[in-house]
């Protein structure tokens, strides 16, 4: 990929998600939310396992 493609998509998901952030912010807050709360499972399962 050309630096020029990859800046531009940095820059179009940077703002989608400032837009998505400003717009909704509850919704941003709960996909946060489900994304490090995706991280604890993977972590207790694998605390889960190494028992």
């Amino acid at each position: 990929m050309s630096g020029a493609v990859k800046k531009i998509l940095v820059f179009l998901v940077v703002g989608f998600c400032l837009f998505y952030l400003v717009t909704r912010p509850e919704d941003a807050a709960n996909a946060v939310r489900g994304f490090f709360g995706a991280f604890d499972a993977l972590f207790r399962f694998f605390t889960t396992l190494a028992r």
